[in-house]
């Protein structure tokens, strides 16, 4: 879309500006980047398709991130019935560690993330990694505020667990 046609539509302007926020909150449900970046699409294709839909004056972002939600987990439901084979055993080449101190406690984390529980990492990712305040959270998530401050407390809790920083 040109720069022209953005700034006569502003709803669809805003969108683009918040496709990199799309992108971290599709990863927190997709750990292979490529499948992010197709749930990224496909969110942006019902946006898109349904933009007479949204409520002007509520909160775009959150009505993206609802959006993504509901794709992934419809999408989830349909995969789950056909069970495809793990990447790992497709190429056979097992991957390198890295040797840097940064990058190995990167991975720690990245593994941490992993473990959690769907609703954990979810409201982790939205709140501590994205900034999105509880009310917002909670929102897309659509459940309570409380619930949002507890999910990620025990987030926390399970992710210092797991890399051994439980004092």
């Amino acid at each position: 879309m040109s720069d022209k046609q953005l700034s006569r539509d502003p709803a669809r302007a805003d969108i683009v500006r918040l496709i990199p926020a799309l992108r971290a909150f599709a990863r927190t449900f997709c750990r292979n980047p490529t499948d992010a970046d197709d749930l990224v699409q496909e969110t942006l294709m019902k946006a898109l398709a349904n933009l007479d839909k949204f409520e002007r004056g509520t909160k775009l972002k959150s009505w993206l991130f609802t959006i993504m939600r509901n794709t992934f987990y419809t999408r989830s439901k349909v995969l789950g019935r056909e069970a495809p084979g793990l990447e790992e055993c497709v190429s056979g080449d097992s991957p390198m560690e890295a040797t840097q101190e940064v990058q190995t406690r990167a991975r720690e984390v990245q593994r941490a993330l992993a473990k959690l529980p769907p609703h954990y990492r979810e409201v982790l990712t939205l709140v501590a990694i994205l900034g999105e305040s509880y009310e917002s959270a909670a929102e897309i998530c659509n459940v309570a505020v409380g619930t949002v401050k507890s999910r990620l407390n025990r987030a926390r809790h399970q992710i210092l667990l797991e890399l051994g920083e439980d004092d």
